[in-house]
């Protein structure tokens, strides 16, 4: 186009920002996972985590109740998907934690949190499974699944890890100083 200069394309570039950023206030991010917080540090970590999380967008945290009633690890396993599907929307977009998913640095991580923002028409639902894991019916049902670490972490603790990863997603896609490369 006559007369673009670099100063008219930043301008460009700023205002889609601006778009998608705002758009992102608008998604619901919901942090789901099976049984209760047992260790306060933990719950004061996620709690923490939450409270900054709000000023970007809309999000909440689902505890579903643990099977472990039942001895058997399949039968937990297909108890604790049963529930979770029944409460799963067509138009809810999932991500399965899972330490056999796909691996992202927290900048490829900001970027993925952008685009599913895009497709989502409601949620995108963060899950972390119960102890046992989950079945292959709901790895199956997941859009993406993601691998916190090639580390294993107890599920409880990967609570407070995605909570604060979710923080460092938005203020990476808002340029704030938090994260340092």
């Amino acid at each position: 186009m006559k007369g673009d200069s670099p100063y008219h394309s930043t301008i460009i570039k700023k205002i889609i920002l601006t778009l998608e950023l705002n758009r992102m206030e608008f998604i619901m991010i919901e942090i789901w996972w099976i049984g209760a917080t047992k260790e306060k540090y933990i719950q004061d970590g996620i709690e923490e985590y939450m409270s900054r999380l709000k000023h970007y967008t809309k999000v909440k945290i689902r505890v579903f109740s643990d099977s472990h009633k039942v001895k058997d690890k399949e039968s937990v396993k297909r108890s604790e998907t049963l529930s979770i599907l029944k409460a799963i929307s067509k138009e809810d977009f999932l991500v399965l934690l899972d330490e056999r998913g796909n691996p992202l640095t927290s900048i490829e991580f900001a970027k993925k949190l952008e685009q599913w923002t895009n497709v989502s028409a409601r949620n995108i639902i963060f899950l972390v499974g119960g102890s046992f894991g989950v079945t292959q019916q709901l790895r199956d049902k997941a859009h993406w699944i993601l691998s916190m670490s090639t580390f294993t972490f107890s599920h409880q603790m990967i609570r407070l890890f995605l909570a604060e990863q979710l923080y460092r997603a938005f203020t990476i896609l808002r340029n704030e100083n938090y994260h340092n490369e």
